[in-house]
């Protein structure tokens, strides 16, 4: 690994080029090292995770919404859509687009955590799209993929956006467009064009998962897919991008981040060297917040400890500060302690997760947010007992700089009518690399299962889990076999509340 340390620089200073951090993602994205055998293992189950989670939202509104979007923008030879046929083809970036927002509607699929938060794999879905209308093959695609995912873990653990109130979208966004450059063995001064104007172009505030969270959350990765390639392809066309786009006097670190004065060392592989950082990244086994995983396991363990939950007089949650001030009572955000709130708004709201857990004792995609779910009585009762505080070791330990030793989770102390407590905690989710239960290829096998089992055939199960664990040998035309498609009338119609712009002349 090489540090990199960005900080900004005036005008005359006229930073070379090659000192910029751009620069750097782009010299490595073309000229990343051979793959190891294990991170194109962790690939192939990131696709399999990807897929089973869009299948599941596949006709939920904001799915719906973008497919028919996606479908007013056919293309001979472009990307395939989840859930339709393999001959329905769009433009690249628009099955971006839809399938993106497909993966992220439930979310329910991995992340990493460090500085900032992250769900790398939300660039899986333009890379595949590109590879499909580009031709491209499997090995291609393995690369792109694992270089995404190493610079977009980089720059999580180096630049903390959430502390200025910007969304993570900053980080997808270029690291998607490295990733795309890499799999289409573009030169370091092409790439760099594109990293630049992907990085100019995707700041946006934190509101979009404050206050009244909208569907919104789900179409992010999938507007940085659609912009990923948009920059690619006009930086292909020899076109130039703002420079310097970190360091510049009026640029992102100066007036997005930290201000003039900020500096950020961010670590990356040195040219040749192996792209490993998926590994470091994790999943979901509960359609959560990431940081309501380990929490969730630890729910459905009290509850049995706890019995009676009627008796519960209070419960508080010690934890980190991230997670207190995102999805605890530190955020402040009436909405989370509300039953009318949206499903995108509970799923960030860890008192009314754990008042289900504690409930149900298990976690479901669906029934764990449904609007009788979050009115029934009982639960509001208990979720309006919950608060949340930060714990100073708990924060450490969630930034600690050893994989082996970064913890998501809290302490749960619940008090009794009668005084007395029951308690416990949990570093990570049993799910985790680290946890009791780390999860490999046959956990994401029987997450695809389980979310696919009623969509899809035997047949059509086993054929797609074939080609996503060999998909590193696949040829360009086998690429196909990793969009799946449903049986004709399991994907509903594509205008769920009302046409669009993009609908007229369609009739």
């Amino acid at each position: 690994m090489k540090k990199h340390t960005v900080r900004v620089h005036p005008s005359a200073d006229n930073l070379p080029r090659e000192n910029q951090l751009a620069w750097h993602i782009a010299s490595f994205a073309a000229n990343c090292g051979q793959l190891d055998a294990d991170v194109v293992e962790m690939i192939a189950c990131r696709i399999v995770d990807n897929a089973s989670v869009a299948l599941a939202a596949i006709n939920r509104a904001p799915v719906a919404a973008a497919r028919a979007m996606a479908l007013a923008h056919p293309r001979k030879g472009g990307g395939t859509v989840y859930g339709l046929p393999a001959q329905v083809r769009v433009d690249a970036e628009w099955a971006a687009w839809a399938n993106a927002t497909a993966v992220r509607e439930l979310d329910f699929h991995d992340t990493f955590l460090a500085a900032d938060y992250s769900h790398p794999g939300d660039a899986i879905s333009p890379l595949i799209a590109v590879a499909q209308q580009m031709g491209l093959d499997g090995a291609a695609l393995a690369r792109g993929i694992a270089v995404s995912y190493e610079i977009h873990v980089a720059l999580v653990k180096a630049i903390s956006l959430h502390q200025y109130k910007k969304d993570h979208v900053a980080h997808l966004c270029p690291a998607t467009t490295a990733g795309i450059g890499a799999m289409l063995g573009l030169p370091t001064e092409t790439i760099f064009q594109a990293v630049n104007q992907a990085v100019h172009l995707s700041f946006s505030t934190r509101q979009s998962r404050k206050g009244e969270i909208s569907s919104w959350k789900a179409y992010v990765p999938g507007f940085s897919g659609k912009l990923a390639i948009e920059c690619i392809d006009r930086a292909m066309r020899g076109e130039a991008s703002p420079s310097p786009i970190y360091e510049g006097e009026e640029s992102v670190l100066a007036w997005m981040l930290g201000g003039p004065d900020s500096r950020y060392d961010v670590y990356l592989p040195a040219d040749g060297e192996a792209p490993r950082g998926i590994l470091e990244t994790y999943t979901k086994a509960h359609s959560a917040e990431y940081q309501a995983q380990a929490l969730i396991d630890l729910a459905i363990e009290l509850s049995a400890q706890i019995g009676d939950l009627s008796k519960v007089k209070s419960i508080l949650l010690e934890t980190s500060h991230h997670t207190h001030n995102v999805i605890g009572t530190g955020a402040n955000d009436p909405q989370k302690s509300d039953p009318e709130a949206s499903r995108e708004t509970l799923d960030h709201s860890i008192m009314y997760i754990l008042a289900v857990a504690l409930e149900d004792r298990k976690w479901h995609h669906v029934d764990s947010y449904t609007r009788e779910r979050a009115r029934t009585p009982s639960t509001v009762a208990l979720w309006h007992k919950i608060r949340t505080v930060e714990d100073p070791e708990w924060t450490r330990r969630y930034l600690d700089a050893d994989p082996a030793k970064r913890a998501f989770g809290g302490k749960i102390v619940v008090t009794l009518a009668d005084g007395t407590t029951v308690t416990g905690e949990r570093a990570v989710a049993d799910a985790h690399p680290n946890g009791a239960h780390p999860w490999a290829w046959p956990d994401y096998v029987g997450k695809f299962e389980t979310l696919t089992r009623g969509a899809l055939g035997d047949g059509e199960r086993q054929s797609f889990l074939a080609a996503a664990k060999g998909f590193a040998g696949l040829s360009s035309k086998a690429l196909d076999g990793l969009i799946p498609a449903l049986p004709t009338g399991a994907v509903t119609p594509s205008k769920p509340t009302g046409q669009g712009i993009f609908d007229r002349g369609l009739e």
